[in-house]
């Protein structure tokens, strides 16, 4: 592997940085972005009970908007639970819009590496075509430095592919993760806030 490295030359660099940013920020949101993290499972029952046992306190509002994602979107609710409805849907809106924000972290820079890598491939041919084009004498071909062009050039676009595949499936995948949390965070809000209105049982 060493040695593909140094036949690539200084090219290969920027991609191999490159794909240690793209493994990293995977792992980071794969783990960031599991649902008993983000929206727990019976959150909302819990927060109705507690509600409906002790209503809201400062303490509650804190250790709840501590717990999770949701957990955030519930407190902004209920902050604001002596208002009317159309206030504390706004103040849910308001938080939802943070925790997404929050959830779509690093994402553009996963989809920026997914672009770019196929580019600093290409940028690593150029580099392997001037030398191969450098290397002709006016007495003939150097062999040596055309066989080390070449190989500049198929092993910069071949990693810059490797590297870019991989990341434009992750980018995908966690976008698609994302936008079913965001629904399921905004149906269970607006449930809460049906519930504590009175307008619907739980």
């Amino acid at each position: 592997m060493f040695s593909i490295i140094q036949a690539a030359g200084w090219p290969i660099y920027p991609l191999i940085l490159a794909s240690i940013a793209a493994v990293t920020i995977i792992i980071e949101r794969l783990l960031s972005l599991r649902a008993d993290v983000v929206a727990p499972k019976g959150l909302l029952n819990k927060v109705v009970q507690e509600y409906r046992s002790g209503g809201v306190s400062q303490d509650m509002l804190s250790k709840l908007s501590q717990s999770s994602h949701l957990g955030r979107i519930f407190a902004a609710g209920l902050r604001n639970v002596n208002s009317s409805r159309e206030v504390m849907k706004e103040a849910i809106e308001e938080a939802g819009s943070a925790v997404s924000h929050d959830l779509g972290r690093f994402l553009t820079t996963l989809g920026s590496i997914a672009s770019l890598s196929p580019l600093l491939g290409l940028l690593g041919t150029v580099v392997g075509m001037i030398e191969i084009f450098g290397s002709q004498a006016p007495t003939g071909n150097n062999p040596a430095q055309l066989a080390h062009g070449i190989s500049i050039a198929l092993y910069n676009t071949a990693f810059g592919i490797i590297v870019a595949v991989p990341a434009i499936g992750f980018y995908r995948h966690l976008r698609s993760r994302i936008d079913s949390l965001i629904v399921d965070m905004e149906q269970q809000a607006i449930k809460l806030v049906e519930v504590v209105h009175g307008e619907r049982k739980l």
